[in-house]
């Protein structure tokens, strides 16, 4: 019995090795990327789902009781260097795991978080990661309680007890930077903060506070200023701060992006890094070694963040079962030459006997 006329019927795997003149098998792995298929009968399969008009349909896969062999990922944006470092190195391990990376993007708006989790765990992909998910995210619990693989990659080392984590130690990195930053003799160190919303903006500023009060300094309010992470936001704040009738003598960002804004500002105003005002960031982007002069910053594991997250996520996927695990990974930091005692520090903050007596 011949078709029934109508739309044409869609090809199949089979139809792609019968074309091919290759095993099902053979175009199997090619689908997933597998590396030992010989090249000529990669090119013979690539050849006949161009000739036949092939597409995968990842759902019916899915439903099939397949695998996607897709993994979804879900970020708040791309315009963060924090952001496409982590990516890309997700996008790496998974390549050489046979997976790919469908990728989505929520421009800071939580509700869309579920949306596209939703979407994801409905049979289109094999497992989620999430980059700082905003809280609170009772999905999260939906997951775990399905046995669904996911995997969150944080900046913070608040655990819910039953979602996998990969973080950092992001707090102490901040209180590594105040150290320092008094340890050259800063007293008036101002600070710009990240999104009201995130724990690790909390946890610097929290940090920055306990550096002061460790060594009796007391703490101005009009040295911080609001930040969210953006290059904008660091360099309003940036300008508040050199704008007040006593201006700091050092600044720390709680990331690179508004770091590179302080420059700026700086730069326009003939201040001088480090000389007139020493700079710190935090994240260790690539292009912190790049500033002149390069930037004084904390460095965060992003690359091995985002390996540590997909191999784990990959774990999941072939034991949903498994236990959650926080994964911590350490914080450096990284000194450059953004950095210098104060102007006039002898004299200001004497440390010699010799300059007590003003000899």
């Amino acid at each position: 019995m011949s078709d029934k006329p109508g739309r044409p019927r869609s090809a199949t795997i089979k139809d792609v090795a019968r074309e091919a003149g290759v095993s099902y098998s053979t175009v199997s792995r090619v689908l997933n990327d597998y590396r030992h298929v010989h090249p000529d009968k990669r090119r013979r399969v690539l050849d006949a789902m161009e000739r036949l008009g092939y597409t995968v349909n990842l759902q019916a896969r899915s439903l099939a009781g397949g695998r996607s062999q897709m993994v979804g990922l879900v970020v708040h944006d791309l315009g963060n260097p924090y952001t496409a470092q982590i990516v890309q190195s997700i996008d790496e391990e998974l390549a050489t795991a046979g997976y790919e990376l469908a990728l989505h993007t929520t421009h800071g708006h939580h509700h869309k978080e579920a949306v596209y989790v939703d979407l994801l765990t409905h049979g289109l992909a094999d497992g989620v990661l999430m980059l700082i998910p905003l809280g609170p995210t009772p999905y999260l619990r939906q997951l775990r309680d399905r046995n669904y693989p996911y995997v969150i990659l944080s900046d913070h080392q608040q655990h819910d007890g039953y979602s996998p984590v990969v973080t950092t130690t992001s707090r102490q990195g901040a209180v590594d930077v105040m150290q320092c930053l008094i340890e050259l003799g800063h007293r008036r160190i101002g600070f710009i903060g990240g999104r009201h919303d995130f724990v690790s903006a909390a946890e610097r500023l929290d940090a920055y506070r306990a550096a002061l009060a460790a060594c009796n300094l007391s703490f101005d309010p009009a040295l911080v200023q609001a930040g969210d992470y953006q290059y904008r936001s660091g360099y309003a704040a940036a300008t508040a701060l050199l704008d007040l009738p006593q201006p700091p003598t050092a600044i720390f960002a709680a990331n690179d992006l508004m770091a590179f804004a302080v420059y700026d500002v700086a730069r326009s105003r003939g201040i001088r890094i480090p000389k007139d005002l020493s700079v710190v960031g935090f994240d260790d982007v690539p292009q912190a070694s790049y500033m002149h002069p390069p930037l004084t910053t904390v460095r965060q594991p992003l690359i091995e963040m985002g390996r540590t997250a997909a191999r784990l996520l990959l774990q999941a996927i072939e034991n949903p079962a498994q236990p959650a695990d926080m994964v911590v990974l350490p914080t450096e930091l990284v000194i450059r030459d953004s950095c210098q005692p104060p102007a006039h520090f002898s004299r200001r903050f004497p440390s010699t006997t010799a300059e007590t007596k003003g000899v």
